[in-house]
């Protein structure tokens, strides 16, 4: 089954509105302490600083005001299982325009504060179902705010890692979208039901093709952490060094997870 026709989980669209501008204003809180150093410190993306790092957040949610502001397109395209691996083919362009926004915006608390006043607005009142043109693909605002938890959680992470004094917080649902929508999209990548994925306490699926478990305790097993989950997913750390590091439990022929990692770039 292709990640076209892998069917998505259903998601609470209050909850997401709620978990995104929950988790941008843990952001901001932070980034608004960050001092000049730290703002050009290196961070774990090549060639990006923090800096790059914090203008792309704002980057990420303004995506959801600029598309309410252009024409609805006639339908969707894309599906939320379709979403993590259709962001690759953006990266290059993503990676100007951030550094471009950075250079415009010196004023990084400025640059928050306004994309923080504007979000709120657009979450206000726009409905759920209305189409957006998204860099990726046409999509339903409630499917993009979904994505917009895995740009904020993964950057959030980032950004706890280049500086981890900050101690960004992360919203509990917002974590949680996050997890389950790349947990699903491994499920969509390699379908099948003969490997059971635990990552507690937010998401269990069956992927890889091969006998398929009923009961009892499943023969091929992965279990990990959320964040070690999103960092598997998005290939900031690879499949043997979460084994190596003890960072994940793999057991069964069928529970080296390497050949499908990462899901996204």
């Amino acid at each position: 089954m292709s990640p076209a026709k892998k069917r998505a989980r259903t998601y609470d669209p209050a909850r997401i509105r709620t978990a995104v501008l929950a988790q941008f204003g843990h952001v901001r809180q932070a980034v608004g302490t960050l001092t000049d150093e730290q703002l050009a410190l290196p961070t774990r993306l090549a060639g990006w600083t923090v800096r790059d790092l914090a203008a792309h957040v704002t980057m990420a949610v303004a995506t959801v005001g600029r598309n309410l502001d252009r024409d609805e397109p006639a339908k969707a395209e894309l599906t939320l299982l379709q979403w993590p691996f259709a962001t690759a083919a953006r990266a290059r362009d993503i990676a100007d325009g951030t550094r471009d926004l950075a250079a415009a915006n010196p004023d990084v608390d400025a640059l928050y504060a306004g994309t923080e006043e504007r979000l709120a607005r657009n979450l206000a009142d726009a409905p759920g179902d209305r189409l957006l043109a998204t860099r990726t693909g046409a999509m339903t605002l409630a499917d993009h705010l979904v994505t917009r938890t895995v740009e904020l959680v993964v950057h959030t992470d980032d950004l706890n890692d280049a500086v981890p004094a900050l101690d960004i917080p992360y919203d509990r649902q917002a974590l949680a979208a996050c997890t389950r929508l790349l947990a699903d999209a491994l499920a969509a990548k390699a379908p099948g039901g003969s490997t059971e994925v635990r990552i507690p306490p937010y998401a269990v699926v069956q992927c890889v093709e091969g006998p398929r478990h009923t009961r009892g305790t499943p023969p091929n097993v992965v279990e990990t952490d959320p964040l070690t989950w999103i960092r598997l997913a998005t290939g900031r750390l690879a499949w043997a060094d979460a084994l190596a590091e003890a960072k994940v439990s793999a057991s069964g022929e069928r529970a080296d997870l390497g050949g499908l990692l990462p899901l996204m770039g």
